[in-house]
């Protein structure tokens, strides 16, 4: 086959770097916000924060890069003519001209703004609290060793998953640590002594039998219990009661007060101690949403984003530049590494406000569509909503629309929303009429909290009342709707 050349046209749509960074940008929650701007500000000395504390630190330091003789100190991308034709007109207007500036507090009321903080918890993680407690226990210092591979072998939720042998593989070949199963088994039952009772176990049931077995020893009359688990545990999941019944020989009162002491016990232990990113373990919310005597009042949270603009000494060190006469390559060098930082301070900050700008459009186009679920609090009046609804009111891309309603927040006075709860699919009615999927998942979830627990309603009957009451909807879909609520099946759901 013979190579030739040709030319072609074509025509493409690519997104800039700054394009793309902007995205991510929208799509950071409250929560990390300040952990971004910090990262922002550890890059570019070119932008800073607001404060009388920070400005004379970037200015000294800007000075100094300004002024220090070495050459290597800015490797700039630009070419011989950018070093030639510096125009650094537009950075050097008067104090009121262009230079980009993001201010989130008001100079008249200072005080209302410094008066709100957002409070955050400082806590140990559930790791640390474990190392503590081991530090109670006498082990030598070949034990001490095992056991710390033990402890960092635990998950979160304080189970242990790795199988003993291949604990004692690790410690051969990542820390050339000689040992048996005999020998971590034995540290492993030390650490299940450990609190919160059941840690270190590895599987659901024996992480039960290690806490009842902890209240028998403190003289609680849990034995049947500990025979339920230990004989009868795929019945009791499963809830065949009759069953446990027979083999134990034990009546309906003995089965009910069995079953009361089990589901007091915690299944992850590990889930009640602090997490390791806070993030996770309590909600910032990014919008709040107040009645206002029959007004509804939008306010985003920006609390922890401070108030950026352009380094003074960077802006002074550019006029002094501009009104020198004698401009040698480093000077030229310096001038054009400073233009490049203060180029992307601006965009930054533009891309803050831009970030604002978009999410308040997009939660005040959310709560204008559900306006009657905002006055009320009542989940049957949400109407249907998808994202190109709102993407079509805001003039936004549907991708847009799903990156603002991802990870973020809303409180109300009914309580804190994620934004994607409001999305919802629409389902027919009898009359015509229709209604948001997340109305008929809330009656459904009523028709189930009502029901007699002794003879809960099966899917074929939750349909039928749902279709007595207009909803047009087959029992897959029933049963589709359950599962997303996290119900179990009526078997399960059943009690003595």
């Amino acid at each position: 086959m013979a190579l030739s050349q040709g030319l072609h046209q074509k025509l493409l749509q690519k997104l800039s770097p700054q394009q793309i960074q902007l995205m991510k940008l929208l799509q950071v929650p409250t929560a990390n916000l300040e952990e971004r701007i910090k990262e922002e500000l550890e890059e570019n000395p070119a932008l800073e924060v607001t404060e009388d504390e920070h400005e004379e630190n970037f200015d000294n330091e800007a000075q100094d890069e300004f002024d220090s003789g070495n050459e290597e100190e800015f490797e700039p991308d630009g070419s011989e003519e950018d070093y030639d034709n510096i125009d650094i007109s537009e950075y050097v207007a008067d104090e009121d001209g262009e230079i980009a500036e993001y201010r989130l507090k008001d100079d008249n009321y200072p005080e209302a703004d410094d008066s709100k903080t957002i409070p955050y918890k400082l806590e140990k993680s559930f790791h640390e609290y474990l190392l503590e407690q081991l530090g109670m226990i006498k082990l030598d210092d070949h034990q001490r060793l095992i056991a710390e591979q033990i402890v960092g072998s635990i998950d979160d939720d304080g189970y242990l998953r790795r199988e003993t042998v291949a604990i004692v593989d690790d410690l051969a070949f990542r820390q050339n640590i000689n040992t048996d199963e005999k020998e971590v088994e034995f540290i492993i039952q030390q650490i299940q002594l450990f609190d919160p009772a059941g840690v270190c176990a590895r599987d659901l049931q024996e992480c039960l039998l290690i806490q009842l077995r902890r209240k028998l020893k403190a003289g609680q009359p849990v034995q049947m219990s500990i025979d339920v688990l230990e004989n009868f545990f795929d019945e009791f999941t499963k809830k065949h009661y009759e069953k446990i019944q027979r083999g134990l020989g034990i009546d309906d009162d003995e089965l009910r007060e069995i079953i009361q002491q089990i589901i007091k016990l915690s299944p992850k232990p590990g889930g009640n101690h602090g997490n390791i990113n806070k993030a996770e373990s309590y909600v910032v919310p990014d919008f709040f949403i107040f009645n206002n005597g029959g007004r509804l009042e939008l306010t985003l949270n920006s609390k922890n984003a401070p108030d950026l603009r352009i380094s003074e000494g960077y802006k002074d060190m550019l006029r002094e530049y501009d009104k020198g006469s004698k401009k040698d390559k480093r000077q030229k060098e310096a001038v054009l590494f400073i233009k490049q930082k203060i180029d992307a301070a601006k965009w930054f900050i533009d891309a803050i406000k831009q970030r604002q700008h978009t999410l308040t459009s997009v939660m005040g186009t959310i709560m204008d569509y559900q306006r009657e679920f905002f006055m009320t609090g009542d989940e049957t009046s949400l109407r249907p909503m998808i994202l190109k609804d709102i993407a079509e009111k805001t003039d936004l891309d549907i991708s847009t629309v799903s990156r603002v309603a991802n990870s973020k927040f809303v409180q109300t006075e009914f309580g804190t929303y994620r934004l994607k709860f409001f999305f919802s699919e629409s389902l027919t009615t009898d009359s015509g009429e229709e209604v948001s999927t997340r109305e008929v998942k809330k009656i459904l979830s009523d028709f189930i909290e009502q029901e007699n627990k002794k003879k809960p309603y099966s899917d074929e009957k939750l349909t039928e009342l749902l279709q007595e009451k207009g909803y047009n909807i087959a029992r897959r879909t029933v049963a589709k709707y359950r599962e997303q609520l996290n119900i179990p099946v009526a078997r399960l759901r059943k009690e003595l």
